[in-house]
């Protein structure tokens, strides 16, 4: 058992106390708000009760306005994308860390050298991004900045695969880091054909639910490819469509959100799934773990265990 403190209640803050307590540490939330935190923490406990089972052992997090007791192990981070006030926060409480904290920021896009900046021990800072919900979700991507220290990566990735994450590394910093710039690049080309109205909001996305991720629960978009050009497999698939996707990837969209777009995108979710968004969330937290422990159990067969 570790001691972890999760910087901000918020969904993410509340998600990862939630992941950390599943996992056997002794977590403590800190943020001023301590009666909506605790409703968060609370309300993400009672799901993952109903959908995928907590020990009996599980101790639920300390929510507090402000850091107490022993120094943790790891400091998550988990405040708006704002970089003055993540210094801020992080340097205020660094007197209370010990020499060997690690300093994760759950930051959606930031850099770990914009977060580090001025900060006490910028060796020990690095990006711990999470999908969310943090409780659920499989990966977690690490990204260290120029003064991150391979020490502190290699335990922080020892930390996360101990919780059961699957960690994604980045060499090198990018904004929006692996999964964000993946899932920005093809939101934006559905947000493009919406804005035109090519297709509705709902056949949008059932070409992504129903067309495309089926074939990415089991392998990425390179193999999907791959897998197309035959016994050549990239070889062929680049002989065959190669040219074919380059007038296409010139044909893609630029699109903004200004007054025109978020008023289509908000009139075509209404009109693909009137439910309310708590209702939607809560009915992919019930499917996520069937289609998780699906895939285990086809990662299991295929490597013959």
């Amino acid at each position: 058992m570790a001691r972890v403190w999760v910087l901000g209640g918020g969904l993410i803050g509340a998600g990862w106390a939630a992941a950390f307590v599943a996992g056997g540490h002794e977590v403590q939330v800190i943020d001023p708000d301590t009666e909506a935190s605790r409703a968060r923490v609370e309300s993400i406990l009672a799901r993952m009760t109903e959908v995928v089972g907590l020990p009996e052992t599980v101790i639920p997090p300390v929510i507090a306005s402000r850091a107490e007791g022993p120094a943790p192990v790891l400091l998550q981070e988990c405040l708006p994308e704002r970089p003055d006030l993540k210094r801020a926060a992080l340097e205020a409480i660094a007197p209370l860390l010990a020499a060997d904290t690690l300093i994760a920021s759950s930051s959606s896009g930031l850099s770990p050298d914009e977060i580090a900046q001025g900060v006490t021990g910028p060796e020990r800072v690095f990006i711990a991004h999470p999908c969310n919900p943090p409780w659920l979700m499989p990966v977690v991507e690490l990204s260290g900045g120029m003064l991150t220290s391979g020490e502190t990566l290699g335990r922080a990735r020892a930390f996360y695969e101990g919780l059961g994450k699957r960690v994604l590394t980045l060499n090198k910093p990018m904004p929006g880091h692996l999964v964000n710039r993946l899932q920005a690049a093809l939101w934006r080309e559905a947000v493009h054909m919406a804005r035109e109205g090519v297709a509705s909001l709902g056949d949008i996305e059932a070409a992504v639910a129903l067309g495309l991720a089926p074939r990415w629960t089991i392998m990425g978009p390179s193999a999907v490819f791959h897998v197309s050009g035959g016994p050549r497999g990239f070889e062929g698939f680049f002989d065959a469509l190669g040219t074919e996707f380059e007038r296409w990837w010139d044909s893609l969209g630029t699109p903004r959100l200004d007054e025109k777009t978020r008023a289509a995108l908000v009139q075509g979710m209404a009109e693909a799934d009137p439910r309310s968004v708590a209702d939607i969330g809560a009915e992919r937290d019930r499917r996520l773990p069937e289609v998780l422990k699906f895939l285990e159990e086809q990662a299991r067969h295929v490597n013959g265990s």
